[in-house]
């Protein structure tokens, strides 16, 4: 059952990742597209809330809450964030965690300008 439910927590936390770097290419070519979802005011707060959650985590050295429930419930222990992980997996390529750092606050600086230069409307 255990198992289960980190394996649960992994889908989440991968959806979380996905909402929150899929989000950002989807607003400008929804923009060029002439996508008014894109401009929704709920769906861009969200979005900007999640990233600037993301990079305070790494700004104060914090591990992802997710990462610790989901390792906790394995029975293991990490020395690298949900990120580093994957992207190890993936590439078999390991970086310090200031460069995850400096990449969460890049992205979050270029969400902030898609905000400024693309910005959400409230419904009437």
């Amino acid at each position: 059952m255990t198992q289960l439910l980190a394996d649960l927590i992994l889908v989440v936390h991968f959806a979380f990742v996905v909402f929150v770097v899929g989000s950002l290419p989807l607003i400008w070519l929804g923009t060029l597209a002439g996508w008014n979802w894109v401009r929704n005011f709920m769906f861009r707060s969200l979005h900007l809330a999640a990233i600037l959650f993301v990079t305070a985590e790494a700004v104060a050295g914090i591990w992802c809450p997710l990462t610790l429930w989901e390792d906790a419930l394995r029975g293991t222990t990490t020395d690298k964030s949900f990120i580093a992980r994957w992207i190890h997996t993936v590439l078999y390529y390991d970086l310090p965690p200031a460069v995850f750092t400096l990449a969460y606050v890049a992205f979050s600086t270029l969400v902030g300008v898609t905000w400024w230069r693309v910005p959400p409307r409230r419904r009437q």
